[in-house]
This record gives structure tokens, C-alpha cells and sequence, in this order.
């Protein structure tokens, strides 16, 4: 009977490259948390996003589909941006008041944009102004999209909740706003695993 070398003995089972480190477990964990955003679309559909993403492919299929941003820069623009969609498609809504980018909206407060409605006192009356603010990182996103966040903030000048009638008005002012509401979370999913296709 043949001896055992010490070498032979520690020699492992199992092939190295198959063993899954932490690193990997925190990459996956990562991916895994990033398709929150897909929440409620049909698996087939997350899927073939969650196989992009593990070829590293993700940025090139976006680019297909967007292949370059916007180039709405100033608030002025921003501004004028809403309201032509506003006088189009909501004449008869509120008026509104400002429309900016805000550096303090970010994706971990859970929004693109905020719409809400300030008090200001002029004299003795306190008038209700509407104003629409919109993540600063969306400066870096195809004009597509951010006509979607704008559309859907404008919307809320009418209906308060995301019922119907809400996504009915987003879809009279934009026929493609599911389309591209899902496109958005897509770009979302790109840049929290780290596949941005626009870079900074």
C-alpha cells in the first residue's frame, strides 16, 4: 500500500476557483439590493436586467437605446423645460412657481424629484406656491428621462396620490412614460452596481 506524501494530504478536494469568497458574496448582495428598483415588474423581465448586470453589459445596452444626455444645465432651462409641458398639457392646473435642480435630493431619499407646495406670507396673506425639484445627478441622464421625472412631478399639480388618474395624465403628456419609467430604473440599477453608461 502506497504511503500518503503530507502534500498529497492537504491538497483540496474541491477546485479553488469554485469556492465563493466574500468578496463575491458582497457583490451579489449588492446586485441583489440594486434590482429593488425592478420590484413588480415581471421575473422574465428582471431577469434578463439581472444577467446584464452579472456580464457586465448593462452600460453598453443602455447606450444602445440612449446614447447620449441631455443638455438642460440651468435652472432657467429646467424651468422653461416644465412650463412648456405645463401651458401644453395643463393649462388650466396651479401655477407654478420654480422648477430647480436640488443637490440635496438624492436616490437614498427614495426620489428623483419632489414636488411641494411653500407658504409665503406677502403682506397679510400666505399664499401657496408650487415648486418642482429635481435630483441634481439627473443633469447626467438622457433627455428622455428627465422629461419623465419632470412629467411625472407636474402631474402631481393635479392628482396628489399615484392612482389612475395619475399615470393617465403622465401618459397623456408622455405616450412612452411607462416605457420610460422603466428605462429610468434601469439607468438606477447601472449606477448603484457600479455600470454607469454616462460617465461623470
Amino acid at each position: 500500500m502506497p504511503v500518503k506524501l503530507a502534500s498529497q494530504s492537504l491538497k483540496p478536494k474541491t477546485d479553488l476557483s469554485l469556492l465563493v469568497t466574500s468578496a463575491d458574496i458582497k457583490k451579489q448582495q449588492s446586485e441583489q439590493s440594486a434590482l429593488r428598483y425592478l420590484n413588480g415588474y415581471r421575473p422574465d423581465v428582471v431577469e434578463k436586467i439581472r444577467q446584464l448586470v452579472d456580464a457586465n453589459a448593462l452600460a453598453a445596452h443602455f447606450l444602445t437605446r440612449y446614447p447620449k444626455i441631455h443638455d438642460v444645465r440651468t435652472d432657467k432651462a429646467l424651468y422653461d423645460m416644465a412650463m412648456t409641458l405645463k401651458n401644453t398639457y395643463m393649462r388650466q392646473s396651479d401655477p407654478l412657481a420654480k422648477v430647480i435642480f436640488d443637490e440635496k435630493i438624492s436616490v437614498s431619499h427614495h426620489a428623483l424629484g419632489l414636488h411641494s407646495y411653500v407658504n409665503r406670507r406677502q403682506g397679510n396673506k400666505v399664499k401657496a406656491k408650487n415648486e418642482i425639484r429635481i435630483a441634481a445627478h439627473l443633469k447626467h441622464v438622457p433627455f428622455e428621462l428627465l422629461q419623465m421625472v419632470v412629467v411625472h412631478e407636474l402631474a402631481h399639480l393635479r392628482e396628489k396620490e399615484h392612482n389612475k388618474a395619475f399615470y393617465q395624465l403622465c401618459s397623456f403628456m408622455l405616450a412612452d412614460y411607462h416605457q420610460l419609467e422603466f428605462d429610468m430604473r434601469v439607468w438606477l440599477v447601472a449606477e448603484e452596481v457600479g455600470q454607469s453608461p454616462y460617465a461623470k
